[in-house]
This record gives structure tokens, sequence and C-alpha cells, in this order.
């Protein structure tokens, strides 16, 4: 694709919302939609922006915003381990919306006062956890997992992970 949103039409969105989202999800970063610098200079700072592809901080009016990456890094771990690791018999999209749930929450107020909407990746395997518990708990609740449920649903998920150590 490469770049298809200008500065008329950012300008535009901000005439209707006073912190739009502007998601330029098309990957590599060089077919990006707009890049995060053109984003938050258009919108005079105000926007939310997430990239398909990293983009580096952007210091704007004194402000540094760093940009979040929105792809499947956060949900398709956890949602698959989770499903897995209880042997659920089908993948509803109740799982998906479960886990978007826990990824909401895993945001802090310091991500969001920089304009993220996705949490720091150095958080992921915690983040994975989170939602791969959630998401056998859903399939408990929905009657898919066909492994007898754990007494620390918790623990055993994070009894399961792998986790790399390099030491």
């Amino acid at each position: 694709a490469g770049p298809s949103f200008g500065q008329a039409i950012i300008e535009k969105v901000c005439e209707y919302q006073l912190r739009p989202l502007i998601f330029a999800l098309s990957n590599p970063t060089c077919k990006a939609e707009i890049t995060a610098k053109k984003a938050y200079e258009f919108s005079k700072g105000r926007c939310i922006f997430a990239a398909g592809s990293p983009f580096l901080p952007v210091d704007y009016n004194g402000k540094t915003f760093r940009s979040g990456q929105g792809n499947n890094v956060f949900v398709f771990p956890g949602v698959g381990f989770g499903s897995s690791i209880i042997k659920a018999s089908t993948i509803p999209d109740e799982f998906f919306v479960e886990a978007a749930k826990v990824l909401s929450k895993c945001v802090n107020d310091r991500e969001i006062a920089q304009g993220k909407i996705y949490p720091s990746l150095e958080n992921l395997q915690d983040i994975s956890a989170r939602i791969a518990v959630k998401v056998a708990e859903t399939a408990y609740e929905m009657g898919v997992a066909t492994l007898k449920k754990p007494v620390d649903l918790d623990k055993y998920v994070r009894d399961r992970m792998y986790y790399p150590n390099y030491d």
C-alpha cells in the first residue's frame, strides 16, 4: 500500500475526535499508511497511534510519544496456549473477546499517557499467561475444555509455560 493517510485526512479526523485512533497496520513499515512522526505532527500530538510494524519514539512539542505495535503478538500466544493446555475441543470467538479484555487491562497509566494502546513488550510473557488463564477459564465455562479442571488454574498454566533462560 504505502502512505495513504495524508495531512488533510488526519486533520479531518481531528475535527471529530479529541484523541483519534490512527492505525497504520500495513507491513512492512515502508508500506504503512502513515508514519508515526507524521501522524503525531498532523494531529498536533492528539492522536493515539498504533502500527503493524514498530516505529521509533517521536518527540513532538516537548513530549515523547511511543506508538503501539498492533499485531497478534499479544493475543495469539495466550489464546493458543490457553486452548491447548486444557485441550479445548474448539476455539470459539469468545476466546478472542476475553483475550482482548485481558489485554486492555494490561496497559498502565504511564503507557496511556504516552499515547500507547498496547502494553510494553517486556511484559509479554506475563500477559500471555494472563490471557491463557482467562481463555482456559472461558473454555471451562463454555464446556469446551476436555481436561479435568485443575484446582489452581493460574499455577497450572504458569508451571507449564516455557521460560527462556540463557544463563
